[in-house]
């Protein structure tokens, strides 16, 4: 079983600030805005406050940017 299994799974809401976010409401991950692809939260490290969503890597952020 991996982390993204199982009853406790479930999508975090998450708040973007600059440079930090906020946990409204607990989960293990959010979704990337442009890939789809599930983020844990302990691997966020990129996201718009502007448009507040998150990107799973570098590359999405610039796409998303250019939208």
């Amino acid at each position: 079983m991996n982390r993204f299994e199982g009853p406790s799974v479930a999508e975090a809401k998450i708040k973007y600030l600059d440079g930090d976010f906020q946990v409204i409401t607990a989960g293990t991950f959010v979704t990337c805005a442009v890939t789809g692809k599930a983020i844990p939260l302990d691997d966020l490290k990129y996201w718009s406050v502007d448009k507040q969503e998150a990107y799973i890597d570098v590359e999405a952020s610039v796409k998303a940017s250019r939208t």
